[in-house]
C-alpha cells in the first residue's frame, strides 16, 4: 500500500585516531659549542677561532646558541656570528634536512675541523604538512537501535563521500523493503529508460469499422475529469484525433489491447486483496485508465478486476462525445490488434516527472508500470519474474553488485522482496551525489518533517532532525522501512537504510525517527557498534 499520510492503516505499499600531538621537535641547548676531539691546537683555523672568541665573549656566545637551535631544528643554517671587530668567520656548520627521518647533530671527526654542537637529545623536525586527523567515532546510537519498537532491526550507515560503511546491524542481510523498493525501482528506470522518455498510449486502424486502443504501460492515462497525476494525457485528446482522422467513417468496434506485456501475472499472490479493494494497487496490465481508480482523483480509491476492459468502455465513451460516428454502440473487445497503422497518439510526462510523481506520494501504481516497461524496453519481456534479472543489470550500471537482491515486485509491496540495508544505503551514495542523472530521485526524495511521506514525522526530540534527513518511506504489514541520505550535524552526509521488522506500525515509526534523529546527531564520529 501506499505509506501516504493520512491514509487508513491496512497491509502497506511499504574512526580510533586521536589527532596526534605535534613535537616542536626543538630541545632547548644548554651547552655551549665545544671544539671537535683533535683540534685542541691554537694554530689554523681553531687557533683563529678560539682568539676571536677571547676578545669578543659575547657576540660569540650568541652565535653559538643560534648555531645550536639551528642544528637542533634539522634546518640548513649557515653560522653568521656578527663581530663588531669584522674577525673572520670559521667555516660553516651545516646540517643538511634528508627526506626520511631527522638524524642527530652528533658531529663525527673529519679531516677538516668544523665547529659543531652536540645537541642533548636527538631532534625531530617538525612537520611542515600534517594530516589532518580523522575525528573520534566515539558517538553511540546504540540505545537508539536497541528500542522494542525496532522488532528485529537491520540498518545500514555508510560515509557519502568514502563508501566506507560507518556503522551496521545485520547491515549485509536481504530483507523486505517495504516501498524503500521504489528508490530502486527509479534508478532502475532512469538506467533503462532515461529520464527523458515518455511512455505512448496509440489507437490503430483495422479497417472496416475497427479500432484499437494500444496501452504501452501508462498508467496515468485520464479519462478526462478529475486526476491524481498532473500533465497526464487523456482519452478526449485520443477522440479528438481519432475523428479528424475518420471524420465521418463510422466505427463499429474498440479493441482494448493490453499486450504489451503479458496479464497473467497481473496481480502478484503474495499481496493481500485489500491492497485493490481499498485502493492502494490495481491489477498490473499494460492498459488501463487513472490507475485503474474508481473515483480518478483521489490517490486512494478502490481498484477493479478488468483495468483493460474499463480502459476500453471509457475510450468509447470518448469517441462518442466527440462525435465519431457509431462509437456510442460500439463492441468493446480485448485483445492483441492486428494493425500498425497508427491514427492517434499521446504520451505520458517524462520519466523523470513521474519519478516526482511516484515517490513523494509513495503510488504503487506507477512503480509497478515503471518496473513492467523498463523489464520491457530491456528486452526482458515485462513479466514479474523477470525484474530480478532487470534491476540486477540496471543498477550493475551505477557500480554496485547487485547479485544479492530478489526483487518480486516494483513497489515493494511483497515480503518476499530482499534487498540488504547496505545495498541500499550504496545506492543512496549516487544519488545524494546526484551521478548519472540520479538527482531525478534525490530531488524528489521526502524530507524529515518537511515534505511527502515524512512531513507529519521527526517530532518532539527528533524534531531537530528536521529538514535534513531525506528518505523513502515504507510500510507493509510485516515491516516498516527508511532509507536516504542525512546532513549531519557536523555537516557530514551520510547514507543509509533502516528496517524495523515484524514491530506495530505505530511503534516502529517513533522509533525509526529516533534512531535516524541520533545518527544526525553523531554524524561522522557515528561509533561501529
Amino acid at each position: 500500500m501506499s505509506d501516504a499520510p493520512g491514509t487508513p492503516p491496512p497491509a502497506d505499499d511499504h574512526r580510533e585516531a586521536t589527532d596526534p600531538t605535534r613535537r616542536s621537535g626543538r630541545r632547548a641547548a644548554t651547552a655551549a659549542p665545544a671544539a671537535p676531539a683533535g683540534a685542541a691546537g691554537g694554530s689554523g683555523a681553531f687557533g683563529r677561532l678560539r682568539a676571536s672568541i677571547a676578545r669578543k665573549p659575547v657576540p660569540w656566545a650568541v652565535g653559538g646558541l643560534v648555531t645550536i637551535l639551528a642544528l637542533g631544528s634539522g634546518g640548513v643554517v649557515a653560522v653568521n656570528a656578527a663581530t663588531a671587530a669584522g674577525d673572520p668567520l670559521p667555516p660553516a656548520a651545516t646540517s643538511t634536512r634528508s627526506a626520511g627521518p631527522t638524524r642527530s647533530a652528533t658531529p663525527t671527526a673529519t679531516p677538516t675541523p668544523v665547529a659543531s654542537a652536540t645537541p642533548t637529545a636527538t631532534p625531530t623536525a617538525t612537520p611542515t604538512a600534517a594530516p589532518q586527523a580523522a575525528a573520534p567515532r566515539t558517538c553511540s546510537i546504540a540505545s537508539a537501535a536497541s528500542a522494542s519498537g525496532l522488532g528485529r532491526f537491520e540498518g545500514a550507515v555508510l560515509d557519502a563521500t568514502t563508501g566506507e560503511v560507518l556503522w551496521s546491524r545485520s547491515g549485509s542481510t536481504p530483507a523486505q523493503t517495504g516501498s524503500v523498493m521504489k528508490t530502486l525501482t527509479s534508478a532502475t528506470a532512469l538506467s533503462v529508460l532515461g529520464g527523458a522518455h515518455r511512455i505512448p498510449t496509440t489507437v490503430t486502424d483495422e479497417g472496416n469499422g475497427t479500432i484499437a486502443l494500444v496501452g504501452h504501460g501508462d498508467a496515468t492515462l485520464s479519462a478526462g475529469g478529475g486526476t491524481v497525476y498532473p500533465g497526464a494525457p487523456t482519452l478526449p485528446q485520443l477522440a479528438q484525433q481519432v475523428k479528424a482522422r475518420l471524420g465521418d467513417t463510422p466505427v463499429t468496434t474498440i479493441v482494448a489491447d493490453g499486450t504489451y506485456w503479458s496479464a497473467a501475472d497481473a496481480w502478484d499472490p503474495t499481496w493481500p486483496v485489500s491492497e485493490r479493494t481499498i485502493g492502494y494497487q490495481p491489477e498490473v496490465t499494460a492498459l488501463m485508465v487513472d490507475g485503474d481508480r474508481a473515483n480518478p482523483a483521489a490517490a486512494t480509491s478502490p481498484r477493479s478486476t478488468d483495468p483493460i476492459g474499463r480502459a476500453g468502455n471509457a475510450f468509447r465513451t470518448a469517441l462518442a462525445n466527440a462525435g465519431v460516428v457509431g462509437a456510442s454502440t460500439a463492441q468493446v473487445t480485448e485483445r492483441a490488434t492486428t494493425s500498425q497503422t497508427t491514427i492517434a497518439q499521446v504520451s505520458s510526462q517524462p520519466v523523470s516527472d513521474l519519478i516526482g510523481q511516484m515517490i513523494p506520494n509513495s503510488d504503487n501504481t506507477l512503480a509497478e508500470m515503471l518496473a513492467r516497461i523498463s523489464s520491457k524496453e530491456s528486452g526482458a519481456g515485462g513479466s514479474a519474474a523477470s525484474l530480478t534479472g532487470v534491476y540486477q543489470r540496471a543498477l550493475t550500471t551505477y557500480g554496485l553488485d547487485a547479485g544479492g537482491i530478489t526483487i518480486r515486485d516494483g513497489s515493494g509491496e511483497s515480503a518476499s522482496n530482499a534487498v540488504s540495508p547496505e545495498f541500499v544505503a550504496r545506492l543512496m551514495v549516487p544519488v545524494a551525489a546526484g551521478q548519472q542523472g540520479l538527482g531525478t530521485l534525490a530531488q524528489v526524495l521526502p524530507v524529515a518533517g518537511v515534505s511527502g511521506t515524512l512531513a507529519s514525522r521527526f517530532t518532539g526530540a527528533n524534531a531537530v532532525a528536521r529538514g535534513k534527513v531525506h528518505a523513502k518511506t515504507g510500510w507493509i504489514d510485516s515491516a516498516n522501512t527508511l532509507g536516504g541520505y542525512i546532513d549531519a550535524a557536523d555537516g557530514k552526509r551520510l547514507t543509509f537504510a533502516f528496517y524495523a521488522i515484524g514491530s506495530p506500525r505505530a511503534a516502529a515509526l517513533p522509533a525509526l525517527d529516533a534512531v535516524t534523529a541520533a545518527t544526525y546527531r553523531c554524524g561522522g564520529s557515528l561509533a561501529s557498534s
